[in-house]
């Protein structure tokens, strides 16, 4: 398969991982908000709480401070990924490959990451719902955007 034949796949692909980066941006804004609202309150005397961590979520474990922080990066990451893929499928030439493919993976790798932070916090077994979708769209974007930034390579060179 070269040239338009892979187009199509990496149109939905495309728009698969663009809606899955919203949802993990969506449910990470949740989490990193909560956290900031109901992290801890440093008291009169300001002295620091007796567990502090410099990255505390009171709905989850040790990892899942860390798993929000790159969540929220892959999905913006991931998200602005989208508008040279977009770029790139519109024209569809050996000229606009390098921009989507890079983006691309740079998304990718950023998911990889906060994947290895979601198996973590799996691991550790207590945290909620939401924490538990977010790892699951982020174990299949880190499936689906390999996925993409192989067909997107499907672009026939001129001969």
């Amino acid at each position: 398969m070269a040239g338009e034949q892979m187009k199509p796949v990496a149109s939905l692909l495309l728009v698969l991982n663009f809606c899955m980066y919203v949802i993990v941006l969506g449910i990470g804004g949740w989490a990193m908000n909560r956290a900031i609202d109901r992290g801890f309150e440093i008291g009169p005397d300001f002295n620091l709480p007796a567990h502090f961590a410099p990255i505390y979520f009171p709905m989850g474990n040790a990892a899942t401070g860390f798993f929000v922080t790159f969540a929220l990066l892959a999905g913006v990451v991931g998200g602005a990924s989208t508008i040279s893929g977009l770029t790139h499928i519109r024209s569809w030439t050996v000229g606009s490959l390098p921009a989507a493919a890079m983006a691309a993976t740079i998304a990718w790798t950023l998911t990889v990451l906060a994947m290895g932070f979601a198996w973590k916090e799996i691991e550790f077994q207590v945290r909620n719902a939401k924490l538990r979708t977010m790892e699951a769209f982020l174990i299949i974007l880190s499936v689906t955007q390999l996925l993409y930034i192989a067909a997107v390579h499907g672009v026939k060179k001129p001969t």
